[in-house]
């Protein structure tokens, strides 16, 4: 299996290199990918915000035994804490707003191609009717802190995990007084606030044909979460064919729909991730209705031919490429 671990949005930030007012930075490696964290600030925050990521990724990780996740995955009934129960919460609502194009239950699916065991394989028609039947929030009951699952489904926050935390991590330091910041969680991209010179953020969206390179870039001022989902990502190939990590949780198969990613744009960091997926696996013509049938998001699709569209609230932002603007 290969593994994309390089930051997927490329942050391009324009800083003067001594200037006494520059961030504080650090990076790590968690939640399956490499992390970077900018403070203008105390940078002794810097441990705050690494701390907090490693609490987050304790609680939510299906792979670690002591997790909360796996709890509940293995014993089918849990009492969580209470970020578990937000997430998962919130992973709830996405799944039934998007029509279940984002679904926290596929896990049974993930692990059974191999994508957090390592251990690549194709599933046949046979192992996806087995598979299929445990897919759906329908099998996740939650009552306050208290959450259920019927036999044999699980939950997997991956789709949702990295957006959740990086807001939660720019709540913590706005909390302690820091007024900007940059989060950078593999293909998730969080700021907060303007920074300290006035100029803009501007943020690369990454070229999925050339993951380290920007396809084009997003130029703005203030606090936006800022999310990529792309088959490019993550994925293995076996017998001459690719499969990607993006499972359509109707098919049990990785989403085929002519996309080659697409960047979302919003104020919360866990609806930017799960919309992202989502959109990507509803296909360029469902996510437009979808986009038109809300007011909290905008987005950028990139097609598998290259083309780029971007809707009205992001064309403004977006530059370096040639692109077609969608409208309401």
């Amino acid at each position: 299996m290969k593994k994309i671990l390089s930051v997927l949005l490329l942050l391009c930030l324009f800083l003067t290199a001594c200037s006494k007012d520059g961030p504080a930075e650090t990076e790590i490696f968690a939640m399956d990918t490499y992390m970077r964290i900018r403070i203008w600030g105390d940078n002794d925050l810097l441990h705050d915000a690494v701390d907090e990521i490693r609490r987050l990724e304790r609680l939510f990780s299906v792979t670690d035994e002591d997790s909360e996740v796996y709890a509940l995955n293995q014993t089918g009934n849990a009492e969580l804490s209470a970020d578990t129960a937000e997430i998962l919460e919130q992973a709830i609502t996405l799944s039934e707003r998007t029509a279940g194009a984002f679904d926290p239950t596929v896990y049974p699916l993930v692990s059974a191609w191999g994508f957090t065991t390592g251990e690549a394989h194709v599933l046949t028609r046979e192992e996806l009717d087995v598979l299929l039947p445990l897919v759906g929030t329908e099998h996740l009951r939650l009552e306050g802190a208290a959450a259920a699952l019927t036999d044999g489904a699980q939950v997997d926050l991956g789709g949702i995990a990295k957006g959740y935390t990086a807001q939660k991590c720019l709540e913590l330091l706005s909390e302690k007084g820091v007024q900007t910041a940059m989060l950078s969680l593999g293909g998730n991209v969080q700021t907060l606030g303007t920074k300290p010179d006035g100029t803009a953020w501007i943020i690369g969206i990454a070229n999925p044909e050339a993951p380290s390179e920007a396809i084009a870039t997003l130029t703005f001022t203030g606090s936006m979460a800022i999310v990529t989902s792309g088959g490019y990502q993550r994925y293995f190939d076996l017998d001459g064919t690719r499969y990607h990590h993006i499972l359509n949780p109707e098919t049990g198969i990785p989403a085929e729909t002519g996309l080659s990613s697409v960047t979302i744009l919003t104020q919360d960091g866990a609806t930017a991730d799960a919309l992202s997926t989502a959109l990507y696996v509803m296909g360029m013509e469902r996510g437009i209705e979808f986009w038109r049938e809300s007011n909290d998001f905008e987005a950028v699709f990139i097609t598998q031919s290259g083309t780029i569209y971007a809707t009205e609230g992001a064309a403004p932002l977006l530059g370096g490429c040639e692109f077609e603007e969608i409208t309401r």
